[in-house]
């Protein structure tokens, strides 16, 4: 039986498009181009950072991350806020809730992300970062470490994510059960993969997830 949900957070709860767009303008091309070199890096399973070289020979993107932070102190840059949340985020997290299940936001992050989840005061009982834990997906030590915050046996873990690679198979792997969700660039890449098979529930929205989670035994 299910007692615990965990959400990743990138594509799951937080819509990246506004960062996404600020970096095509960082980089001086349209958010068309950008949207379809990440997308291009989705297909092919390359890391994301990849789509920064394709458009620019070379580039460093700590050296790039420093240097907007030192133009924009007080921006968002790459950062998110609350008005990046799906829209069905707060709702689905909260009847969860109310059913009586642990909800748990574990994602790769970087620490100042901490802060800004926490400052959204979701309906959940706590919030990880790869960065705060000094380890990242889909590292099997991640997943123990999601188990270990729960306080849980991994089968009653339900890990929620939008990647086949870093969320569903490394967490079946930990022994919990998975559920894709069919959002942002690679949850759709990855749901019409053969591989989508390996997932307990391939979900189209957050609200699916507590019927979803009731049936799994």
């Amino acid at each position: 039986m299910i007692k615990a949900v965990v959400f990743d957070v990138g594509e799951t709860l937080i819509d990246e498009t506004r960062i996404w767009s600020r970096w095509a303008e960082r980089l001086g091309v349209s958010s068309f181009v950008l949207m379809g070199a990440l997308g291009g890096m989705a297909a092919l399973d390359r890391p994301h950072a990849e789509a920064f070289q394709l458009i620019r020979p070379g580039f460093d993107l700590d050296a790039e991350e420093a240097a907007w932070e030192r133009d924009d102190p007080d921006g968002l840059r790459n950062h998110f806020d609350a008005d990046d949340l799906y829209p069905d985020v707060r709702g689905a997290l909260a009847a969860l809730q109310a059913a009586g299940y642990q909800v748990i936001i574990a994602g790769n992050q970087p620490r100042r992300a901490y802060g800004a989840l926490l400052a959204m005061d979701l309906p959940a009982d706590s919030v990880h970062t790869s960065e705060g834990w000094g380890v990242e997906k889909p590292q099997p030590e991640f997943f123990a470490k999601v188990a270990a915050v729960a306080g849980r046996e991994p089968g009653e873990i339900l890990y929620v994510g939008d990647r086949i690679d870093n969320d569903v198979l490394p967490a079946a792997q930990a022994g919990m059960r998975t559920a894709l969700l069919r959002r942002g660039p690679w949850g759709y890449l990855h749901a019409a993969r053969p591989e989508a098979a390996a997932a307990d529930l391939v979900v189209d929205d957050l609200h699916a997830v507590l019927p979803a989670a009731r049936r799994l035994t």
